[in-house]
Order: C-alpha cells, then sequence, then structure tokens
C-alpha cells in the first residue's frame, strides 16, 4: 500500500482512475481539488489552493506517488499549477509524480497544450543534476473511444469527434500522408497502465509510452469500412494550408472538449477550426507515435485491440 495523491481527481479521466484504484482497496488515496464534493467515496478530499505553496507541500506531506489530471484549460496565461504542484511535491518528500499529460509525443503544433510541454520542461530542469522527483510522462496518444463518437464507451471521458468520424463515415486526410502513424488507446487501458504503474517496482520510465495500438491513417479508414459496411468519404487537404491557418473542408470538429472556457466555446467555430487542424499537423509529424516504455514495463498488460472495439461499439448500427 500507498499513499496517493490524485490532483484533479473530480475530473473526467481523473475520476476514471480514482475509482479504479479505490476499487482496488489497496491504498490510501487523497484527492486534490479546488472544491470537495460529496460523491466520491472511498478517498479523502482536501481542497487546495495551488498559489499556497506551504498549504499545497502540507496536503501532500508523507504522500508517495502523486498522480495529476487537473485541467489547465482555464488557467491564467501566467500561471501553471502543474509547476506549484512540482515544487509542493519536492519540498514534500514526494517519491513519484505524473504530470497531466495523457496524449502525444510532440507538442508544438498543438497551442491548447503548451502548459503540458512547460510542465514537462520543468521536470528536466529540476532534475537536471540529479534525480529529485522520479516521473513519468503517461502518453497514450490519441483516444481510441473518440472513434466511438457520439457513443459513450467510458463512464466519465466525454465522447468527442475527431478527423475520422466513424458515425457519418467521413474523414479529413492530409494529402501524402496516409501512412502517418498514430497511436490509439482506449481509456479502460489508459487506467489499467496507471493503476498497475502505482505498484510497479522498479524506476519509471521518463517518457511513459502507453501504446495501445499503433495505426497508420489509411489502417483505421480500411478497418471503418470493414466495419462500417462502406469506404468512408474523404476530403483531402494540403499541408502548406494547414500551416497557413486554413481548413478547406465541408466540416469540422462538432463539439469542444468540457474543459473549455464559455468565453472559449462562444467563439467555438473557430477555436474548433483551430485544434483540428493542429491534430492534423501533429499527425502529419507523427507526433501522436508514442513509445511502448509502459508495454515493456507491463509485459503481461493485454491491450484492446482497435477492430475488436470498434466492432463491438457499431455491430448493428446504421
Amino acid at each position: 500500500m500507498v499513499k496517493i495523491a490524485i490532483a484533479g481527481g473530480t475530473g473526467e479521466l481523473g475520476r476514471e482512475v480514482t475509482e479504479a484504484l479505490v476499487a482496488t482497496g489497496k491504498h490510501d488515496i487523497t484527492v486534490l481539488t479546488r472544491a470537495v464534493r460529496s460523491d466520491i467515496p472511498g478517498v479523502t478530499q482536501r481542497a487546495v489552493d495551488y498559489d499556497d505553496h506551504d498549504g499545497l507541500a502540507q496536503a501532500l506531506h508523507g504522500i508517495h506517488t502523486v498522480l495529476s489530471f487537473v485541467n489547465q484549460l482555464m488557467e491564467a496565461p501566467d500561471k501553471n499549477c502543474q509547476k506549484s504542484l512540482i515544487d509542493a511535491c519536492i519540498s514534500a518528500g514526494v517519491k513519484r509524480f505524473a504530470p497531466s499529460e495523457y496524449g502525444s509525443l510532440g507538442k508544438v503544433d498543438l497551442p491548447f497544450w503548451k502548459k503540458k510541454k512547460a510542465t514537462r520542461e520543468y521536470l528536466e530542469q529540476v532534475n537536471r543534476h540529479a534525480k529529485v522527483l522520479e516521473y513519468t510522462l503517461f502518453q497514450p496518444g490519441l483516444l481510441l473511444d473518440y472513434l466511438a463518437t457520439p457513443f459513450k464507451t467510458s463512464k466519465y471521458v466525454t465522447p468527442l469527434d475527431t478527423f475520422i468520424g466513424f458515425q457519418d463515415r467521413r474523414a479529413i486526410v492530409v494529402e501524402g500522408h496516409e501512412d502517418a502513424v498514430l497511436t490509439l488507446t482506449a481509456v479502460r487501458d489508459i487506467v489499467g497502465v496507471v493503476v498497475q504503474a502505482v505498484d510497479y517496482d522498479g524506476e519509471w520510465p521518463r517518457l511513459g509510452g502507453v501504446r495501445g495500438n499503433r495505426v497508420t491513417v489509411s489502417t483505421i479508414l480500411e478497418v471503418g469500412a470493414r466495419i462500417r459496411g462502406r469506404p468512408f468519404s474523404v476530403e483531402r487537404v494540403q499541408v502548406e494550408d494547414l500551416e497557413r491557418g486554413r481548413l478547406n473542408t465541408s466540416w469540422s470538429l462538432g463539439k469542444p472538449h468540457p474543459g473549455f472556457t464559455p468565453e472559449q466555446t462562444g467563439q467555438m467555430e473557430a477555436m474548433l477550426q483551430t485544434v483540428l487542424i493542429s491534430i492534423l499537423l501533429s499527425v502529419v509529424k507523427e507526433d501522436w507515435e508514442v513509445s511502448d516504455a509502459w508495454n515493456k514495463c507491463l509485459p503481461d498488460f493485454r491491450f484492446t485491440d482497435i477492430e475488436s472495439f470498434l466492432d463491438e461499439v457499431w455491430k448493428g448500427k446504421d
């Protein structure tokens, strides 16, 4: 048993992991939250202020592992609560830390994740002379569950659109990059890996790739055609247009991530177009092809296969 603190444990993926860890019955779990809630059984909740270093460090006193799922989309530009959390971990003597990463390997073309990049750089900085804080960057690539949209395939994670839509049998593909590689991992597997990682005896891998499925864009379209009964309608775009901020397509993403603010969603159409352009550019650069570091650490873990997952979701649906 170890003492675990989960920052952002009331959010979507954080809630999935929190409940899975509670279900093991192994650990003493504290959820760090800005506002205590009444619907999270089996944990201790601590209301924290990320600007209060001493208070945050006190909340982490005696904690072995900190898992962060904090949502920084609503955070002020000059703030980085994950940096504050790292400083508090060091002051409190926390052994292990996992930042709110859970996405791609590269971040350059994903401006909405710039604070994740800053957090990575800060972790490297604090450990530059000697290991002060053991950490791993959980990188599962794109959520496989998004290909099930609009159907919800996990308890809390919201179904979101991406550049391949199984419901409408359509896709947006960058010309000449049909064989770009990306990783797709199911939410259930991300949760399972994090739960097992808490008990892992070895040193955590710094770049913690979680490789559920390593596939090309063309392979996803082939799988989609088989499962949905006919080829997808494909619209092709040019890299040069994307780099100029132009999306010459008849459709874009349908709804924003729930973490965006009301002010951001008020500019939803432009924002979603920017997000889609960013994702397409990052796919071209294969930023979503992550390592298999955690696969190697947990060789007995069985990941959800893309075809069986999608067949289960879409079987019998028009």
